[in-house]
């Protein structure tokens, strides 16, 4: 039976000379993958449509014997052509979707969590600090039942109070905030080992995705 979804490409591989598997984060299951056939030939009607944090509404049909579906059509939505004029800011949006991967299990719709990818990488561009990582692990930890219980013996006032604007103001709001170098270094370490402990990895590309240009 067909489904139809409107999703986020987290990050793509080839299956074949002329097929590609692309990994999803939807708004109404979660995450899922599918199969493009002949999406790596020429004439393709996939091509140029399936590339990283390319938002889309997809039709695909779901396989009874495997996680790995079968993607039938699509209609184009958003390339997130900014993320592109900027490597740093695609290293940011690669670990995000890395992080969503490692915390998350296939096929759990959370529509708030596609949300906050989605406003996540709207926010990225422009924006040389390591505050919209921050943000996001925060925001990405609280939406999972995670969320750190920060205290005063753990992290200076200062850090206290930016998690708190961290949780609790949108993407506009933050984009004014500016963190000082310690407070970037002590939010940074206090996250990324309550992240590992957490999810019980380490976190590849985070150190690239929090350096700062500021």
């Amino acid at each position: 039976m067909d489904e139809r979804a409107t999703g986020l490409v987290l990050r793509t591989h080839p299956l074949t000379e002329s097929s590609l598997i692309v990994h999803w984060l939807t708004r109404e299951h979660g995450r899922i993958a599918t199969v493009a056939k002949g999406a790596r030939r020429p004439k393709s009607s996939f091509r140029g449509k399936l590339d990283l944090f390319f938002a889309a509404e997809f039709l695909f049909a779901r396989s009874r014997r495997s996680e790995l579906h079968t993607l039938k059509e699509l209609r184009l939505l958003d390339m997130h052509a900014q993320l592109r004029k900027e490597l740093s800011w695609l290293r940011r949006a690669a670990y995000g979707a890395a992080l969503i991967e490692q915390g998350t299990e296939a096929d759990s719709p959370i529509p708030e969590l596609f949300e906050l990818f989605s406003e996540f990488l709207d926010a990225i561009p422009g924006n040389p600090s390591a505050t919209p990582v921050l943000a996001f692990e925060v925001k990405l930890l609280d939406w999972l039942g995670l969320g750190p219980d920060a205290r005063s013996d753990e992290l200076s006032a200062g850090s206290v109070r930016l998690m708190a604007e961290f949780r609790n103001w949108d993407w506009e709001k933050l984009a004014r905030l500016r963190l000082s170098d310690i407070q970037r270094r002590e939010l940074s370490r206090y996250l990324g080992r309550f992240l590992t402990w957490h999810l019980g990895a380490a976190l590849p590309g985070r150190g690239a995705a929090l350096e700062s240009k500021a």
